[in-house]
């Protein structure tokens, strides 16, 4: 069971693509390191404020892809800097 989850998200702190592209390596990086994920930033690379995450998580059941989603979107939301706005799920 493959899940993937994309997640359009708003950096309101990042006053330009420098800031925000360091502020999504560290949470990118962490998330890596913390689970076991695939995550990319997948649209919106050139606009400075706004960001789309790409997370996909491979399992044998698609109980534990939804707990691991669920515990990489939580953690996601511990980082003050970023907001999810939008977040689509998908099953292969």
């Amino acid at each position: 069971m493959i899940g993937y989850t994309e997640c359009e998200c708003m950096i309101y702190d990042a006053s330009s693509l420098k800031e925000k592209r360091a502020v999504l390596q560290r949470i990118m990086t962490r998330t890596r390191h913390k689970f076991n994920v695939t995550i990319a930033e997948m649209d919106y690379q050139d606009t400075w404020q706004r960001t789309s995450i790409g997370i996909a998580v491979i399992s044998s059941s698609r109980v534990q892809v939804e707990k691991e989603l669920q515990r990489v979107l939580s953690f996601i939301d511990s980082f003050p800097e970023i907001e999810r706005t939008i977040t689509k799920t998908e099953w292969f």
